[in-house]
């Protein structure tokens, strides 16, 4: 089955990596028998879904995740092999999408408005007569 990342990617079946293992957790004596552990992964260098300008983004973003140009993502949450399977191809999923999402404009650094500051001000001085008000009478 492919997995659709976007309208515009699809990573065929062919190039998803499956392996299966006993997985730790809620199964009772069911999990010493089955392997509902699931890993999943993708050679993203090799693949040829991805353009070079999306493999290199890809690379960049995803380089501390990446083994030797292959990502793999891990699902042992549920009891059922079946769910596991659909968690680990989402998990994937949401990375990719992540990866090649375009670029956000970064913040331009502004400076506090005159009204912001006198108000800030303001504020500042009522809170101080509030707590003047709650000293004791000096003994003068």
């Amino acid at each position: 089955m492919d997995l659709e990342v976007s309208p515009a990617l699809t990573i065929p079946a062919s190039e998803l990596g499956w392996r299966f293992s006993r997985s730790s957790g809620p199964g009772g004596q069911h999990v010493n028998t089955s392997d509902s552990r699931v890993e999943l992964s993708w050679n993203i260098v090799a693949s040829a879904a991805l353009s070079e300008e999306q493999r290199l983004r890809l690379a960049t973003r995803l380089g501390r995740r990446l083994v030797a140009g292959v990502i793999t993502v891990t699902a042992s949450e549920r009891r059922s092999q079946l769910r596991n399977r659909e968690i680990a191809l989402a998990k994937l999923a949401g990375l990719v999408t992540e990866g090649l999402a375009p670029e956000t404009a970064s913040r331009r650094p502004t400076k506090p408005t005159r009204g912001s500051k006198q108000r800030r001000l303001a504020a500042k001085g009522q809170r101080a007569a509030t707590k003047l008000q709650r000293k004791r009478p000096s003994a003068e």
